[in-house]
Formats: C-alpha cells, structure tokens, sequence
C-alpha cells in the first residue's frame, strides 16, 4: 500500500505508516459501499443459507452409507453452525431489532435448498451441496467484501472473511467428491435437476439476492413433497455385519489381567464405533424443533467431536497398518436402538447417562491412562483429545438437558430409564438371520502382533465376552459415546 499515491501532501500518513489500520486505502474507503439496509439483507441471506446447509447436512447424515460423507457432513454441519451464529450476531449490531432471522428471505432460496435436501441419491446429494450450494455461498461472500465499504462496514467483511476459509474447504473437499462419484453418465441424468437449481438461483438474484432476477418457470423436480427424515442408520459395503455385537469391548480393556498395549487395539475399536453417535445425535438436531438457537450450535460441535472420535479410531487402525474394514466389524446397533425405540429428548438424556458415566474411574481418565501406559503415543494423544472433549459435552448436557430438570440426579436417572429400553434385541437380531455376532477380536489380535513382531497373550487371544451378559454388567460400563 502507497498511501502518497492517493492521499493529499497534507494528509499524508505519519512517515508514510499504512492509514486506516491497514485496512484499505483512502480512496478504497472513499467508496461509499452498501447501506446497512443492503448489508443487512445480504447478511440475512448468509444467515439463512447457513442454516440450511447445516440443517441438511445433519438430516441426510444418518442414512448417508459413505462413512467419509457421514465425517465431512458432520465437519461441514459444524462449519455452518459457527458461521451462522457469527451472522446471527452481526444482525443484531446493524441497528436491526426485531432481528427477523426465522423469515426466508426469498421464496426461490428456500426451493432451492429444499430441493437438495429431497435429493433421492447420494450422486445428487452431493452435487446439489458441492457444486451448486456451497460454491453459491462462496461467491456470494466474495461478492459482500467486493461491494461493501471496507472501513464502515469492517466487521462484517472480517466475518466473510473468517467464513471464506472453512467454506473454501468444504468446497474444494466438494469438488474432490463430485470427482470420484459423480459421473458423465449420472451428470447427463441430473441435467434437469441441475438447470432448476441454476434457475432458481438466478430468480434469487443469486444466493445474496444482489444479482439480476430472471422468472423461474420450471417444475420442481425433487421438492415437490415434504421432506421425510429416514432415522435408520446405513453403512456402505466396508461395514459388512453392522448387527454383529460379538465382542464387548469394555469387558476387555477393563479387565486388569489384559496389558494396555493390547488393550489399546480395543480402545481404537470404541473410537471408530463411535460413527453411531453423530448418526444418533443428528436425529436429535433434526426431530428437535424450536430450541434456542444455541442450542444447535452446542450440539452440532459434539457431533462433530463425536465424528473426529471415530475418525481417530480409524487413524489408529492405519497408524498399526491394520485393514479393519475387513478385521474390525463396527456395529450401529446403539444408534438404531435409540432412533427407533425413543423420542428425541430421550435419545438426549441417553446421551447425557452415559456422559456422565464416562466420567467415572473406569471413563476417560482410565483410557487416557492406558494409552498412557500402552506404549503407542498416538492412543495417548487420542485419549487426551477425546477425554477433554467429552468434559465439554458433559458441560453442554448441563446447559441444554439438565437444566429442564430439578437437579443432575434426576436428569441422570431419566436418562437411565430410558436407556433401558434398548437394551434389547441381541438374541433377535442373530435369530433373524442378521448376525452371527462373530467372534471377530482373535484374527484382529493375530495380525496386530505379526505385523509388529509381538509375541500375543494367550489370554488376549482367547477372549470371547460379548453383550450377552447380565444387567448389572451393563450397568457398570459405558455403552458407546
């Protein structure tokens, strides 16, 4: 910046120091920009495709089989929530009460986002987000910075800013996606429902309503019914007996005759099983409607914790050179149980129980310590991670489930009651043909120690405790989260 090149001799900076903070120029901050009524509306707009996206994300990621798809939705929902709460909040500075942030501010926005959410595959799904969606966002961001005064209307442009680097990165992850799934074949199969979504972008004057209107004549395509949640979580063909509870994991590593070096296999087992927790809490999110939005912003950030959780366990597993796809079979038993045999609020305070109990001696701490002890730094590290982050979660149950209650230990024995309730279908899952509940842990445990050289315990080798086992035992050990 030359700040001689457009400032008067009498006005020249302090030994020629950048002017105003560095922001812009003088003759850039000599635009007049956008009114606070325009920025306003454009910041609504954001607010509200914000919203959306996290909305959708969360609504398709139970039933979404791809497991890398269920980890970006969960990243990309959690990215959405804190841009949406930025925006929430720059609202509220721009002279705007009431703030009017629940009305849709095009007819022709919320079509399109609709229509993406009703996307029937997962081809579509991903290309209504990362190639129409996301991108729309992206330069519609760009755009405010470009039009906005850069000294008067600062705040805002830091926002779009901050929010440009994580939805540049959901945008580049997009387009990596779309590559590998989407073909010539499918593109020409979408081309209808690819012109309505530009059509309906460009009768919104594009997603921040600044560019020429243009009519939209064409027929909806996906969205011309309700959206119906499908509560039933699915996994792609990598996770081939999703019923299988053959082996219990806490039985193993609570158990003081294993060493932890062994026992560090089975706490990357909880990790990755932890897939079911951002499958169960986005029914929560998405059966839960008109909390504060507070509310979530707290809950999409543990299911992204919980999302990262798992995505340690597989880290670990290829860390230790380990195939699990085809040793390790991950069950999504929990998240089904609650999903289709409780109510939303019942599905939280299930969550909170067993928060609570994973912060108990045989909790976090106790896995911390055995990664401690295992000789493996990476399970350290993951447990110190994991365990600082469901101190958080047990801070956000408190704000958002405890506090209907009238103390903790009222809230925590609700969330036993209704926990309860689901511990069943074991035997009927391997009487219906589902499972065997293959004892799946010995050839995992063989192969972990050929491939480092380790001589395996013949008492490791040999367990075999699976969830077939008493009440009190259940009781006495976490479950899942």
């Amino acid at each position: 910046m030359n700040p001689s090149a457009t400032t008067p001799p009498c006005c020249q900076p302090y030994k020629n120091l950048p002017p105003l903070a560095g922001i812009a120029t003088f003759e850039e901050a000599a635009r007049p920009g956008l009114s606070i009524d325009e920025c306003v509306d454009r910041v609504k707009r954001f607010h509200f495709a914000f919203k959306r996206l996290m909305q959708i994300l969360e609504a398709r990621l139970t039933a979404e089989p791809v497991y890398e798809l269920k980890m970006a939705f969960s990243l990309h929902a959690h990215y959405c929530a804190e841009h949406c709460t930025a925006m929430r909040e720059r609202v509220a500075e721009m002279r705007t009460p009431p703030l009017g942030l629940e009305k849709i501010p095009d007819p022709h926005l919320d079509r399109f986002f609709h229509e993406i959410q009703n996307a029937p595959t997962t081809e579509e799904l991903v290309a209504g987000l990362y190639v129409f969606a996301f991108p729309a966002l992206e330069r519609s961001l760009r755009r405010h910075i470009e039009d906005t005064n850069p000294l008067a209307d600062h705040p805002t442009i830091r926002l779009c800013r901050f929010a440009l680097v994580e939805i540049g990165e959901a945008v580049r992850y997009g387009e990596a996606a779309v590559q590998c799934l989407v073909d010539d074949t499918t593109r020409g199969h979408m081309k209808p429902w690819a012109d309505l979504l530009e059509a309906l972008l460009r009768s919104a004057g594009d997603l921040d309503g600044s560019q020429p209107h243009a009519p939209c004549d064409l027929a909806p395509v996906h969205g011309d019914k309700p959206f119906v949640f499908d509560r039933i979580p699915r996994r792609d063909a990598r996770f081939p007996d999703p019923y299988n509870m053959g082996v219990h994991a806490e039985e193993f590593l609570y158990d003081p005759r294993f060493r932890s070096r062994d026992k560090t296999l089975m706490m990357y087992y909880k990790r990755l099983r932890e897939i079911d927790v951002p499958e169960m809490m986005a029914s929560i999110l998405t059966e839960t409607p008109d909390k504060p939005w507070g509310y979530y912003r707290d809950m999409t950030r543990q299911l992204w914790d919980e999302a990262r959780h798992a995505m340690m366990g597989e880290a670990g597993f290829v860390k230790l050179g380990i195939d699990w796809p085809r040793l390790v079979m991950v069950n999504f038993t929990w998240a089904l149980g609650l999903n289709t045999q409780l109510r939303p609020w019942e599905r939280h305070a299930v969550l909170y129980f067993i928060e609570q109990g994973l912060m108990t001696k045989t909790g976090k701490r106790f896995e911390w310590e055995v990664g401690c002890e295992s000789g493996d730094p990476l399970a350290r590290t993951f447990q110190d991670f994991d365990w600082a982050d469901e101190v958080l979660h047990a801070s956000i149950g408190r704000e958002w489930y405890v506090s209907a209650f009238g103390d903790q230990k009222e809230a925590i024995d609700y969330g036993s009651r209704c926990w309860s309730k689901v511990l069943q279908n074991w035997n009927d899952w391997r009487e219906a043909g589902k499972t065997e509940h293959r004892n799946w842990w010995p050839d995992l445990y063989r192969e972990f120690c050929a491939r480092h050289h380790l001589t395996p315990d013949p008492q490791a080798l040999e367990f075999h405790t699976t969830y077939e086992t008493s009440r009190a035992d259940l009781e006495r050990m976490p479950a899942s989260a």
